[in-house]
């Protein structure tokens, strides 16, 4: 009887336990459905879009470049940062996470 009890807090330990042991996606590599699976608020459609902008215009050279697909925002890749790879094994604890992309460096005004 006292199994009863026991099976859904089972469920909910196994569940916690994929959450956390879940790998980093790597961005430039992935399709869409391991995509919405392995990114937090990504679901199909956002994860077909992140596929459709990669592409049509190669591969991602920043994380922050996800901003540039239609639907992703900047709150949404910073909830990610850590779970996105560029290049590299699509698994594993040894690689960093992608960095930020670098802020643009001001261009000389003309001559007048």
């Amino acid at each position: 009887m006292r199994f009863k009890h026991l099976f859904p807090t089972l469920a909910a330990t196994l569940l916690l336990m994929q959450v956390a042991l879940a790998e980093p996606v790597n961005i430039n590599t992935a399709d869409a459905t391991v995509l919405a699976k392995a990114l937090n608020g990504i679901g199909p459609a956002k994860a077909k879009a992140i596929v459709s902008y990669r592409e049509k215009n190669g591969p991602f050279k920043s994380v922050d470049q996800l901003a540039m697909v239609e639907g992703i925002t900047q709150k949404l890749i910073d909830k990610n940062r850590a779970d996105i790879r560029l290049g590299g094994s699509e698994k594993g604890g040894a690689e960093k996470p992608a960095p930020a992309a670098a802020p643009a460096a001001k261009q000389p005004k003309p001559a007048s």
